[in-house]
């Protein structure tokens, strides 16, 4: 029998958690989810005065909503990275596919902040230049 790599088993444990955690998140964000919590939290309230509003009547509660809270943000974070990686993807094959795009722009999310922000000074430059000659050109019209 051929045994898989450990890269082919650490990525198929990958796939299978990305495949829980979109699943998750889409029902965790859905609306009988929410009426669910919401559900949770109405019956807890109403056994506070069964059990005299006690501390540990309190804990329960609070350990619940932290615990669900801690494994809920490392949920949303897996899906949101797996959206931010699908969408850079497809931005890179519109610039790929597009004869006039500059090539270089491809994968600009792996930059550094530092060539982020020397980036975005290049493009306001370019967008301040752009509304200078609308504003020329504008002004031209007025004068006609």
């Amino acid at each position: 029998m051929i045994k898989p790599t450990t890269e082919a088993q650490g990525r198929t444990v990958h796939d299978h958690f990305g495949r829980f955690a979109a699943l998750a998140s889409g029902w965790l964000g859905s609306t009988w989810a929410f009426l669910g919590a919401g559900l949770v939290v109405l019956m807890w309230g109403a056994t506070g005065p069964l059990f005299h509003f006690s501390n540990k009547w309190a804990m329960i509660i609070d350990t619940g909503t932290a615990i669900a809270t801690f494994l809920m943000v490392f949920l949303i974070q897996n899906t949101q990275n797996r959206d931010s990686r699908a969408i850079n993807l497809k931005l890179n094959e519109v610039i790929r596919a597009m004869d006039t795009a500059r090539n270089q722009m491809i994968d600009i999310e792996r930059l550094s902040d530092l060539e982020l922000d020397e980036m975005q000074a290049t493009y306001e430059r370019i967008k301040t230049m752009w509304s200078e000659r609308q504003a020329q050109k504008d002004s031209r019209q007025i004068l006609k």
